[in-house]
């Protein structure tokens, strides 16, 4: 399925500590780091997220539509997640519920306006 997602960036200095924060909290930690970008994974074998400033030199902007979901291993860390993410700057986009039979998601928007979802799906 999905190896990796990259968001853009104007200022990765801010960002960098903001989803150490948030993926660290999720178990994932920093797996690859070069000039102007830096990627977070769970391990080998999980997706991983990347924040880049723009290759082309352009100021980073915002997909409209495009949102990035982060999977939680209970609606209590979605609830953690979602309050750290709120803690350390990020814009509320809808607080942590159920919004259909077992999916608990939170929306939030980055410090660059990106949007996330921290979500805990049970099937079945």
């Amino acid at each position: 399925m999905i190896g990796y997602v990259t968001i853009g960036t104007n200022d990765l200095d801010k960002a960098a500590p903001f989803f150490d924060t948030l993926l660290g909290l999720m178990g994932g930690a920093r797996m690859m780091e070069g000039d102007g970008f830096i990627a977070w994974s769970k391990g080998q074998d999980g997706a991983g997220l990347g924040v880049t400033k723009p290759f082309d030199g352009k100021p980073a902007t915002v997909g409209n539509g495009v949102m990035v979901a982060l999977e939680a291993k209970s609606r209590e860390e979605v609830d953690t997640v979602y309050k750290k993410a709120l803690d350390l700057g990020a814009r509320d986009e809808g607080a942590p519920g159920e919004r259909m039979e077992g999916f608990y998601a939170g929306y939030f928007r980055d410090l660059d306006g990106n949007k996330f979802n921290v979500f805990h799906m049970k099937i079945g």
